[in-house]
Formats: C-alpha cells, structure tokens, sequence
C-alpha cells in the first residue's frame, strides 16, 4: 500500500517501482566500479587501513566514505543518502571479493609452470607456497585460473600484468541491500498477534527519474514468514529483488542454536561421495572400552535424474556459447548487422540456461544437506563426519566422467550441511580422503573391487572384497567408505581443530597411531527368536481367500471408474507428468527409441522430485524420543531453499 495516497498496489506495480530503485542503485554502483577497479585502490581497501593509518570500519558503505569513494547520481536525478549507501555497500563488497583473485593471480603468474596443462608435483607445491591459503586450495581453482591466463596468452601473445587486465570490472546485481540504510529508509517489525506475518515499510520511487523527494514515498509490504523462521527470531531488513514480475525478499534472522562440541563424540554420521549415488551415510558408535560398531547398513542419496538434467543443461550452454561466439564474430559489433539480433536473443537463452543450472545446483545442495542432518538426527548422532575432497582432481575416467565429478556442488553440499546443522547443534568436520575407498573398514587392509559379488573376476568399482582370509568383508564400495570415515573421525576427535576465519571444523592429517584403532568392529546379529507360546494358536483355514495383490487386474482402465490396480499404483493418476515421458537416463539423453522397455518415474525427467531418492536406513538401537520425535525429511518447500519471504 502506497502510504502516501492510501493506495493498495498491485504486485505488478510494486515490482516496477523496486526495479526503478534498482536500476538507480545498479548506475551507481556501475560509476563506482569503473573508477576504483584498480590494483592499488583494491589494496588499500583490503588493507583495512586508511591514509592516516585508522582502522576502516567493518561495513563497506562506511569503509568508502572513510576513504572519500562517493558516487552520484546523474544530473537531475534526486535519490537520498540511504540510495547511496546501497551502492557504496555493493561496490565495496565487489572490490573486497576481487582481492583474493587478485593475489591468486598473482601467484600463478609468478611461478608459471613450463607445461601450462600438466604441472609436476614440484610446480604444483611452488604455487601453492604462494597463493593465498594454497595448502587448503582445491587443485581446480588454480587450474581454472591457469587456463584463464594461457587463453588471455594466446590471444594477445603476451602474459597478463594482473587480474585487472584479464577482467574487467563486475556487474553490479539489480538488488536493494537494505541492511546499509537505517530507519529512514525502511524498518521492519513483526505482527503483533500473527508470528509469520510481518511488515515491511520501504520509500520507493514513483516515477523512473525521480526529480524531487516528493517523487519519493512510503509503501507498506506485508509479509508471509516462511515456516522456518522461528517465532521468537529478531527479523532483520532483507535484500529485495525483482524476480519474473514479483519481488523476492531474502529475509535474514538471528537466533539461538545449540553449541557444537569439537570433540568428546560418541555418535557420529559419516558421509562419503559419489556419482550417480551422491551420498552415502551411517552411523557409528564409539564404546568404552575403544571399539566401533556400525549402526545398521545406512543409506544413500540418489540423484542420477538429477545430474543427467545438469549434464544435459551443461551441454546446451556450451552449444549456445560456440553459436554466440560464431555470431560475435560474424556481426563485428555492428549493432545495425542482420545478425544482431540472433546473437542478443542467443545471449539471452545463455542466461537463461545459467539461471536454470544455478537453481538445479542450488536445490540439489540443499535437499542433501537436508537428508544428510536427518540422518544424523535420527541415529543420535552429535558430529557428521564428511570427505574432504577439496585437493582432489577428477581425472583417468574419461573426458565425460571427469567433467561430471568436476561439477559436482560438493562444497556448496557441506556449507548447506554445515548450516542446517547448527540449528540443532550438530558439529560437521571434514577428515582427508585417503584411502577411505581402498582399505578394508574391518582391518585396513587393500580392498579388491569388481563389478558385482556374483562376477569377483570382472574388474569395476562398485564392489568391495577384503583380500585378508581372517577377515573377510565384502560390501558395496560407498558403504564400506562411509564406515571408514566414520571411524577416522571418531579415532582423530584430538586433532580436530577450528579455522579462524570461517569458523569451519577440519582434521588436516591423519596420524598412523591413530588410524590403526580407526577401524570397525563386527557385530554378531541376534538370529534367535522367541517361540514362546503366548496364546492360543491361530487357525489356518485349508483354502485361504487369496491377497489382493494376488487378483488379476485389468490392464487399464476401462472407463471413468474401474478395478483398482494391483498393487501399489496410485488411483489419482492415470499416467505421469508429460515430462515423464521423455526417455532421459544418467547415461543415454536421446528421443523415445522403439524398444519396448521404456524405464518409468524419475529417470524420464518427472521434475526434481521425481528425480532424487533417498533409501530409508535400517537403522539399529535407535535413540528414545528425547532426541526428536519427528526425524522425517521436512517438506521440500521448506527445505531445498534458505528462508525467502514472499511480497
């Protein structure tokens, strides 16, 4: 509602006048780019000091007012100081970020290897001595920037000075960082008797070009909390945004979690990675007397509809990259060329598909860390072991499959992970790879892996065999993994330590006295049962009335009401989604082929929730009801996304 004249405005009109807002905060902060995006400048704002020597404040808007870095608007254009503050605070945000890449550049131009396309082993240990946080850097960021330097190299014929010659300044977001203004630009408060409403009052323009502060006015913004913002949080001024003719809030909240314990674990949930099975997970327990046993078989995360989406997704992006390159080419820049406009539109259809790979990537990172901390809660585990996969390259497996490891959202899984987590106090720590899939959980000894139990002989990956005659494990390769993770975190708690500026929880290395009690102890199953006789014994009729399942059923239905079909089947729904019937496989992405087998649900491309499964665990001693009574999966409303309030 538009305080000013009482008006309730539509939600078409509210988008307009924030992308009016937008696109006077977006100007601003493009001018400030375009001046500061220097090395030196860059610098200084990192340094955390200015001329005099002060200490520059915390918030980036105040940090470039302290350093006289101003922006303003175009001639005959009125906007308030709170305006400007956005822009400075998304500016200075940007500058900030460009720091670390700078630096990185930096050190790979400084020890370029010889081949730029294989660095040894020693090259390899020179440039992360003079990276920033080189020891702990994945091996593709400094890959990536790599071939980002011999593609500039190639074109120009030379090597680049820094970052700021290869790249030029950052787009600014259409967004409004509300959390940079005060009270005279927008407050927020909760509704006295309903805790998931809120409202949000705002100035926004009323005309594109604002000439005065007349053409500027209040509006009120209720909004619906979503279920996951507690009711005794304190709400904090959101970011807003406008999203396909609406506007989108990214509401921000504090409230108090339980603290996670770095060590003194009993329960721990060990997690391990994978393809087409993204994660696998079980319990453990440590006992008194230093033994580990597993807690029952554990369970999987399967995405393979999912990936084979993202992979398809990838395909069509490179495609519509080589067309708009190929038109760029051809038009020169001449915007009057008959082919401008199919490069335009072809850009168009490039953002699109980002926007879609970005959304997928995104919901898949947040229903695992979803299904993962339910695991944990519902075993009483207090830590969540998780692979540390940061230093490792996929390679060897063939140009396809080492692409499709390499673009797995591993770490956007553990920040999801870590973040859900703390919301019930649950520690996660990273422990190294090594050797997780080549020894024996039971006895560390070197597994042999084959293609299946019943082919020993066929060389594969998916099967585990212990090659020590005294022991004798055999297992699928993911859960013999998760165990051993398990067990090396358990066995390391004494060496988990805590990184000062993330605050995340790691184990670094793996000590020999250590990982030789990491290792799990075999439980015997309890195959008696008791044949008391408790009652009268049940009479068995001579000719029992057959099950249901067992009825012959028609094969389909024969008008608007029929038989029931066996089983199973769903009565609602006659036939899947129309998406369904697109053949779509993790490996095979083609048309329909004339085979009769024809795989039904969530390999043909239903949606997302059709496409991820989760296999329940067979969990045993499961703790008492103290712990949490519902250890279900929340509804994925509610869980693939951080808390977004709707306008």
């Amino acid at each position: 509602m538009d305080e000013g004249t009482g008006e309730l405005l539509a939600v078409s009109v509210l988008a307009e006048r924030v992308g009016w807002a937008t696109d006077l905060v977006a100007a601003l902060v493009a001018g400030l780019l375009a001046d500061r995006w220097k090395p030196a400048d860059v610098d200084v704002l990192a340094s955390g000091e200015d001329g005099g020597g002060r200490k520059l404040p915390l918030n980036a808007w105040m940090a470039l007012r302290r350093l006289g870095w101003s922006g303003s608007p175009p001639e005959g254009i009125r906007v308030n100081d709170r305006i400007v503050r956005m822009a400075q605070e998304q500016a200075g945000r940007l500058l900030r970020s460009a720091k670390w890449r700078a630096d990185l550049t930096t050190g790979v131009l400084k020890v370029w290897p010889v081949d730029p396309g294989r660095r040894t082993p020693e090259e390899w240990g020179a440039v992360r001595e003079v990276v920033p946080g080189g020891r702990d850097l994945p091996s593709s960021v400094i890959t990536s920037r790599t071939r980002q330097i011999a593609a500039f190299t190639r074109k120009h014929d030379r090597m680049p000075v820094d970052l700021f010659e290869m790249e030029a300044a950052p787009t600014a977001a259409r967004v409004l960082l509300l959390s940079a203004c005060d009270g005279q630009q927008a407050t927020i408060e909760r509704h006295g008797t309903e805790p998931g409403r809120a409202l949000l009052r705002v100035q926004l323009p009323t005309r594109p070009d604002p000439r005065s502060y007349r053409d500027w006015t209040w509006v009120s913004c209720p909004l619906t909390l979503p279920a996951t913002v507690p009711a005794g949080a304190v709400l904090h001024l959101p970011t807003l945004r406008p999203y396909q003719g609406r506007v989108r809030a990214d509401l921000a909240y504090t409230h108090a979690v339980p603290k996670a314990a770095r060590s003194g674990h009993t329960v721990a949930l060990g997690v391990d990675w994978g393809l087409n099975t993204l994660l696998s997970a079980g319990a453990v327990r440590l006992h008194e007397d230093g033994r580990i046993t597993a807690l029952g078989a554990g369970g999987m995360f399967r995405t393979g509809g999912v990936l084979a989406k993202q992979h398809r997704l990838r395909r069509q992006g490179e495609y519509l990259h080589a067309k708009a390159g190929h038109y760029k080419r051809l038009t020169t820049g001449d915007e009057r060329h008959p082919l401008a406009a199919k490069h335009t539109l072809v850009s168009d259809g490039i953002a699109h598909v980002f926007a879609r790979r970005s959304n997928l990537n995104d919901a898949l990172a947040w229903a695992a860390a979803r299904w993962a901390v339910d695991q944990a809660i519902t075993a009483g585990a207090t830590v969540i072991f998780v692979e540390d996969l940061r230093s490792m390259e996929a390679h060897g497996m063939g140009r396809t499959m080492n692409t499709r490891l390499s673009q797995q959202v591993r770490g956007r899984i553990v920040e999801r992970m870590r973040h859900v987590a703390a919301e019930t106090g649950i520690a996660v720590v990273t422990v190294p790879a090594r050797d997780t899939s080549k020894q024996c959980p039971q006895c560390l000894t070197p597994l042999r892996h084959c293609k299946a139990p019943d082919r020993p002989t066929t060389p594969g990956w998916k099967w585990a065999i212990c090659q020590n005659p005294d022991c004798g494990w055999q297992g699928d390769r993911d859960q013999g993994a998760w165990q051993r993770i398990a067990a090396r975190g358990l066995a390391h708690q004494p060496k988990t330590v805590t990184d000062r500026t993330t605050g995340a929880l790691a184990i670094r290395a793996v000590v020999d006295t250590l990982e030789a009690g990491a290792v799990i102890t075999p439980t015997v199953p309890n195959t008696s049962r008791d044949r008391s006789k408790t009652g009268p014994t049940r009479h068995k009729h001579t000719r029992p009335t057959p099950r249901r399942r067992r009825t012959p059923s028609p094969v389909g239905p024969s008008g608007p009401a029929g038989q029931r079909p066996e089983g199973h089947a769903h009565t609602d729904r006659r036939r899947l989604p129309r998406a369904a019937h697109r053949h779509q496989d993790v490996t095979t992405i083609s048309t329909p082929t004339t085979s009769r087998y024809r795989p039904r649900g969530a390999a043909l491309g239903a949606g997302f929730h059709l496409h991820a499964h989760a296999t329940p665990p067979r969990w045993e001693n499961i703790p008492e009801s103290d712990a949490m009574s519902d250890t279900g999966s929340p509804n994925w409303s509610e869980t693939l996304a951080p808390p977004a309030a709707k306008l």
